[in-house]
């Protein structure tokens, strides 16, 4: 049996905690660190936060994309710390970073910025106005900034991880990747993708996978299928952990 790889990170995008938790036992110790994100908040996402760490032991990447004026952000970000998680994301803006950071102080909560959603493309940067550029430009300078303001780490698509890595700045940052598709699966609403070897050849520490393992026939499978796809020769490369 495949032992589980904490540089796998499943998603839980299912509507309620009751789905959730049967996703988990479905996964059993094949998955060892699991994403919860705004869709779950009000499904009852902390509490399944809290009973996958408490009781499970599981690692818990909590997806928020905190955007507010500081003081709001701090606020926020010190009464999530409470809960015990592992990551928490803040967008990338340098701001939005520092006083993530204050919030996230004498716990052991990582706090990863944002560059450019992995479902964006150039035409969706000009809908919205966002400064010109190509994406994996826009996404370098977003994460060197980042790492400047304080993160732990920056969420990007594979296809940007190798620039990030370089960065002076990345020296013991992590590199937490979603767009993330094994081979033959559909794309669904990512644009910016890449498969688990490819992007953990690339520099990233982890992977973020949902949909391609909780629609699999049997998801525990398909979550082993790509750790194996991980630990692949190509793949090779040590987990950095900030």
């Amino acid at each position: 049996m495949t032992p589980a790889d904490d540089r796998l990170i499943v998603a839980l995008d299912v509507p309620n905690a009751v789905q959730a938790l049967e996703m988990t036992r479905q996964l059993g110790d094949a998955v060892s660190f699991y994403k919860i994100g705004l869709g779950m908040l009000t499904g009852g996402g902390l509490a399944v936060a809290n009973e996958l760490k408490a009781e499970q032991g599981k690692r818990i990447f909590l997806d928020m994309k905190l955007f507010d004026i500081g003081a709001t952000v701090e606020a926020a970000v010190r009464g999530l710390a409470q809960f015990d998680l592992d990551f928490l994301t803040v967008h990338g803006d340098p701001h939005v970073v520092r006083a993530a950071r204050e919030g996230a102080e004498g716990s052991g909560l990582k706090i990863l910025a944002v560059t450019v959603l992995t479902s964006l493309d150039r035409a969706d940067l000009d809908a919205a106005q966002i400064k010109s550029g190509a994406i994996p430009d826009l996404v370098v300078e977003r994460a060197a900034r980042a790492f400047e303001a304080g993160a732990h780490g920056v969420i990007a698509s594979p296809q940007e991880a190798s620039a990030i890595r370089v960065l002076s700045e990345s020296e013991g940052r992590l590199i937490v990747t979603p767009g993330v598709r094994p081979v033959g699966a559909e794309l669904g609403d990512q644009k910016r993708v890449m498969t688990p070897a490819e992007a953990i050849s690339n520099g990233a520490d982890h992977v973020v996978v949902g949909r391609p393992i909780h629609r699999a026939s049997d998801p525990g499978a398909a979550a082993r299928a790509i750790i194996e796809e991980m630990r692949a020769p190509q793949a090779d490369r040590p987990n950095r952990q900030a």
